[in-house]
């Protein structure tokens, strides 16, 4: 593809401060091509005049309740050959565009994108560093999209983070863009079309993203919601479902279930009192009433295991010492908040019949 015409469109609402920081990572890029920012927010946004003073165009969502509506909003204005997507509260690294870029020689590239990771620096919270290790964990938080990195520089994906990635133009046109109203998960929503209509994805291992994580109350909501839209997201798209989502959803089920075993246990005989933390006395007989107190923190104990694992295995730039240690707690609360979002579905889906809207986590009100 001789000299492309780029576009990026960020979408934002109320976070005009990271705005600005994106926006200058974007005015410094090494790509000397035809290059515009297209930032798509509510008219009067504080971002309004942050974009226009940095050279970006404003345009407005007329409306738009969710990311992806705003997403299309900018689709249907924008004039290239091919679309950029970050968010507002990223750092841009200066080769960001040029590295994608470089691979729509190739015309088996439809899209690219690439991992991101927050900052292991001063510009990260030591919370958001252990929020990071655990997203790009090894095994317990397999399907998350972040810190995926292939073993080559350019491998096949099925889904492209929304943090980082581009796409030819003529393909989303062709798929219609993002799913209108997609309540979350739109970009998983649009990979997968992408992938029915016969086109391919693909990752660059180094086209990095510095992308902000929020705190762990933030978290916590932000992973409970993808748990309740990527359910709602496959019975739109059957093709989209995965035994993970399921084993996950009835991680806190599981967690109740074993908490309630070792307490009727140990009340019933399977830990001498008040030697509590001996739980493998041999003056203890071994029955159903032991098993059940045994079994929970034999478990426990191997869960802990994997999650260090996983976190020293993982692929985030902040893994220290501390940040692995402490990665198990924030690896259960995701799985707890991920799966009690599966159970919401579920519930909306055959209990209560009506699968309700579910904006994304942030307040569109």
């Amino acid at each position: 593809m001789a000299s492309p015409k780029v576009c990026v469109i960020i979408p934002t609402l109320r976070n005009a401060e990271e705005l600005e920081i994106a926006l200058g990572g974007l005015s410094k890029q090494s790509w000397d091509g035809a290059l515009e920012i297209v930032i798509v927010g509510p008219t009067g946004d504080p971002g309004e005049a942050v974009a226009k003073a940095k050279g970006a165009t404003w345009v407005d969502d007329e409306g738009s309740r969710t990311r992806a509506d705003a997403c299309n909003v900018a689709l249907g204005v924008v004039d290239c050959d091919l679309v950029f997507f970050t968010d507002d509260d990223v750092w841009v690294p200066e080769d960001w565009v040029a590295n994608l870029v470089r691979w729509f020689d190739r015309e088996d590239v439809a899209a690219v994108g690439g991992p991101n990771f927050t900052p292991s620096d001063q510009r990260s919270t030591f919370w958001q560093r252990v929020i990071d290790v655990t997203f790009c964990s090894k095994w317990v938080t397999a399907g998350t999209n972040y810190g995926n990195r292939g073993d080559e520089q350019l491998t096949p994906a099925a889904q492209l983070p929304g943090v980082n990635a581009a796409y030819r133009k003529s393909v989303l046109n062709e798929v219609g863009g993002f799913d209108d109203g997609a309540i979350g998960c739109e970009d998983a929503m649009m990979d997968y079309r992408i992938e029915q209509a016969g086109h391919r994805l693909w990752q660059d291992r180094d086209a990095i993203m510095w992308h902000r994580r929020r705190d762990p109350n933030r978290v916590r909501k932000q992973i409970r919601n993808y748990g309740l839209v990527r359910i709602l997201a496959s019975r739109i798209h059957p093709g989209m479902k995965s035994w993970s989502h399921t084993a996950v959803g009835m991680f806190p089920l599981l967690v109740l279930a074993a908490l309630a075993a070792f307490v009727y246990g140990s009340l019933n005989g399977g830990i001498t009192w008040p030697n509590v933390w001996d739980i493998s006395l041999e003056s203890v007989p071994m029955g159903m009433e032991r098993t059940m107190v045994h079994l929970p923190v034999s478990l426990a104990g191997f869960y802990l295991v994997l999650c260090w694992f996983g976190a020293a295995l993982g692929t985030s730039p902040s893994r220290t010492l501390p940040t692995i240690l402490l990665a198990p707690l924030m690896t259960f609360l995701m799985h707890w908040s991920y799966g009690w979002g599966v159970l919401t579905a579920w519930w909306r889906i055959y209990i209560s019949k009506n699968a309700g809207l579910q904006i994304d986590d942030k307040d569109r009100s």
